[in-house]
């Protein structure tokens, strides 16, 4: 008889805590950050300088089925937050090159700005913190034509990477990729 209410008291006990998960729920978003770390070569007999980094965080949106480019990524002929939910942040401690333009170092929201004719722009804006839908174009520091890429099978969630070289230089492309789409534009240490 012993056995029987300790193997019923034991399942009792391991149902409990499924139950209580049941009721939890997955985000329609997450969040996801990049970072490159930028590192200074070692001088010997002295502590190596903290590595400078460059990070990018957004909300990572998910296609779940639906279209991307059209729908969830804007409206075309719109300025869209890049990503979900608050404002996605470029932070970096170095000044960059980003498709040409001067970025100082510092921290920055990125948009990009749709095209129904496919000619998307990435905007750099110096106003900071904002729920992603709050964008003030006073603030912007550039708009950087993309480079358009159409791919062979759909990316189910919003990517921003920034890639670095292969040959160890700071540099590289930072990369959009959503759905059927990648957009790109390059990337620099000053």
């Amino acid at each position: 008889m012993r056995i029987r209410s300790s193997l019923a008291l034991a399942i009792v006990a391991s149902a409990a805590p499924a139950a209580a998960q049941t009721n939890l729920r997955a985000a329609p978003s997450t969040a996801a950050t990049v970072e490159v770390s930028l590192s200074t070569p070692r001088v010997e007999g002295q502590q190596p300088a903290p590595p400078k980094k460059i990070r990018i965080a957004y909300g990572q949106p998910h296609a779940r089925g639906r279209t991307v480019v059209g729908t969830l990524a804007a409206e075309m002929d719109t300025v869209w937050r890049l990503g979900a939910n608050t404002s996605t942040t470029l932070e970096t401690d170095v000044e960059l090159d980003v498709g040409g333009v001067a970025v100082p170092q510092g921290k920055y929201s990125l948009y990009a700005q749709t095209s129904s004719q496919g000619e998307w722009k990435l905007i750099i804006n110096k106003n900071t913190g904002q729920w992603g839908t709050e964008y003030d174009k006073v603030h912007d520091l550039a708009r950087i034509p993309l480079k358009s890429n159409t791919l062979h099978q759909p990316t189910e969630s919003l990517s921003i990477t920034l890639v670095p070289a292969g040959d160890g230089t700071p540099q590289g492309d930072l990369r959009i990729i959503w759905g059927t789409r990648e957009f790109t534009t390059t990337w620099a240490v000053k």
